[in-house]
């Protein structure tokens, strides 16, 4: 893709706006204030996605609730990647014929990745037609033209139309105003493993320009942000489709240098872009959080291959050695498949070994899932769910294990963290987060929400630390 094809023009993002205009002054005619609801699944970038949908509401004059009762405008942002997530959001929006038979004139949206993929929309029209609008995640930035066309046409509105991706700067914001916010440097995925939908729904890589990336981590910072999370299907890729010479570890380090206290964190780095710069720049910029999620997916080399992962168990391993010399006290996450088709138990044991050899501090674990359009998804498999839950059971056993021990290790520590929000618990109240990424369950006033503190370790189990300011 050429980037003067990939970037929105000025003039079509002002048409938005004024659109935006027009259905603010339809909802000041109202008596109350119109109501929306913005319901997110899946990754870090939707939740990104949603704060954009957010500020187009909020800049069309919605106020917001969590009763899809009490909503004039339901927006379902959803994921594609498991089969899971689907059928409940299938499942969510039959339910809403509740909600629209009591509200006519009530609007009910579905977008996101899920909506993108074939067969969805057509789904939709067809069997769901209290549903109004269905839209990807390409065309986003037209959501006020969307939404303005239903209100005035009272029609139908299907926009999913296949798409490399563009990029659309500008479109307002609404965050929920807490500590931790989501920054994203890139869109779309040129990758292509043979599991993985996103590049088919996400559209091939694209970079956003870095002066506007700094722009906006600057009104982050002012914002009142102090965990800032980078975010792209591979943000190791992120510059090579600029003219600019650029990579992602110079990011990291422009972020860096903006004054302020503020962790910078990043999601999601594939390891056959991933290296000893980008290491060595974690360990010399003082607020690049001390974090690495790095998915390995498998501990065969040849379900490596089929997966198409571009890299091998020897290389992944030389990658984990390479960030513990650099950053020693390196805290490392990672994501895994059970039961990828035509895995052999054999072949399971390696991913198995794998774990036991970097123990890991946290897994996030998934039985494979079939993904209509992707090569994956018509390869024999001889195995049956039942099988593949024995393996999975073993596999989190075995990372429990782990994590247990590792959390173990931090009692008796002081840590610095940030705390971040509220719990449920008396004893508890406070949520905080370690450097690394560490969930401190935390006992203090709630007046520390927003605050770094230092906390004394003083008990831990599989999932989390538990501590007492100091």
């Amino acid at each position: 893709m050429k980037r003067k094809n990939i970037e929105i023009s000025r003039e079509e993002l002002d048409r938005q706006l004024e659109i935006i205009a027009r259905v603010r002054d339809i909802n000041s005619a109202r008596s109350d204030q119109p109501l929306a609801f913005v319901d997110t699944y899946g990754c870090q970038q939707n939740e990104a996605d949603s704060e954009k949908l957010r500020g187009m509401l909020s800049e069309m004059g919605y106020g917001f609730t969590r009763s899809e009762k009490e909503a004039d405008v339901i927006v379902i942002n959803t994921c594609a990647v498991r089969e899971h997530a689907e059928m409940r959001v299938f499942g969510n929006i039959g339910a809403l014929t509740h909600t629209k038979r009591a509200k006519p004139d009530q609007i009910i949206a579905l977008c996101g990745c899920m909506a993108q993929r074939p067969g969805v929309a057509e789904r939709v029209k067809r069997s769901f037609r209290h549903v109004d609008l269905v839209f990807g995640p390409h065309v986003l930035w037209q959501f006020p033209q969307f939404l303005y066309e239903i209100l005035s046409k009272r029609k139908r509105i299907f926009s999913t139309e296949d798409s490399d991706g563009v990029i659309a700067e500008g479109i307002p914001a609404l965050r929920d105003g807490g500590v931790k916010a989501w920054l994203s440097i890139m869109y779309g995925c040129n990758n292509f493993c043979s599991y993985c939908i996103v590049p088919y729904v996400r559209g091939r890589e694209r970079s956003r320009r870095p002066e506007l990336i700094i722009e906006d981590a600057k009104k982050l910072i002012a914002d009142g942000a102090k965990d800032i999370t980078l975010l792209g299907q591979n943000v190791n890729s992120y510059g090579k489709d600029l003219e600019e010479n650029i990579d992602f570890s110079e990011i990291i380090k422009r972020v860096n240098d903006l004054e302020g206290d503020f962790l910078i964190r990043f999601m999601t780095s594939h390891p056959k872009d991933a290296g000893d710069k980008l290491f060595e720049t974690i360990a010399n910029c003082e607020k690049a959080a001390h974090h690495i999620h790095l998915p390995f997916q498998a501990g065969n080399d040849r379900i490596l291959k089929v997966m198409n992962r571009h890299y091998n168990r020897e290389e992944y391993l030389r990658l984990i050695e390479s960030a513990r010399r650099y950053i020693p006290d390196v805290v490392l996450t990672s994501d895994v498949i059970v039961g990828f088709p035509g895995e052999t138990d054999e072949e399971f044991e390696d991913t198995l070994s794998l774990i036991e050899q970097v123990r890991f501090d946290s897994l996030f674990t998934f039985i494979y899932s079939p993904r209509p359009g992707t090569p994956a998804a018509e390869m024999p498999d001889p195995f049956t769910r039942e099988q593949k839950q024995v393996r999975f059971d073993k596999l989190l056993d075995l990372q429990n294990r782990i994590s247990s021990e590792k959390h173990a290790s931090y009692v008796g520590s002081t840590r610095r963290v940030l705390v971040d929000g509220l719990t449920n618990d008396e004893i508890y109240p406070l949520s905080s987060r370690t450097n690394g990424g560490r969930l401190v369950h935390l006992s203090g006033d709630k007046s520390l929400v927003g605050s770094y503190v230092d906390a004394e370790i003083i008990d831990s189990n599989t999932w989390a630390l538990y501590g007492k300011c100091r």
